[in-house]
């Protein structure tokens, strides 16, 4: 008998900062995968995408963006028994308005501070330590776009 492995989930995560924000984004309720937590955009990686393609595919049907370019690879989570493996890219810059283009996924749409986004309810307690890193070492500055009031 072949003993099958489990079903693996490529996920890639777009991590956008400006003005030493970060976008975050609200799962609904109602979603299987990490209900009513705020995560970066991104999703699964489709067969034969690279991780720059799924991750711009996802910031076009999620956030209606074009990526100019998805940067440094910030941390890569990969679960023991190897079912998930997520990779968080930094999104260096993009063109386009953000806005909702994924409502049945996500309910809301925020930028939020170091101290915001720590208050909020994420998926996993590494989070913190990403978005510490992330926004420590932009001394407010982050490159990016301005952030619509």
């Amino acid at each position: 008998m072949v003993e099958r492995s489990p079903a693996r989930h490529r996920v890639v995560s777009g991590v956008l900062t400006a003005a030493g924000r970060v976008l975050l984004c609200h799962r609904r309720a109602d979603r299987a995968w990490y209900p009513d937590v705020w995560d970066f955009p991104g999703g699964h990686v489709e067969d034969g995408e690279t991780l720059p393609e799924a991750l711009a595919r996802e910031l076009r049907e999620e956030l209606g963006i074009v990526a100019d370019g998805t940067g440094v690879a910030l941390a890569r989570w990969v679960a023991e028994d190897a079912s998930e493996d997520i990779t968080f890219l930094r999104v260096d810059g993009w063109s386009g308005e953000v806005t909702n283009r994924a409502p049945e996924e996500h309910d809301a749409l925020g930028w939020f501070t170091l101290a915001e986004a720590l208050r909020l309810s994420l998926p996993d307690p590494r989070y913190r330590t990403l978005l510490q890193d992330l926004l420590d070492s932009s001394d407010g500055a982050a490159a990016g776009r301005p952030v619509s009031p």
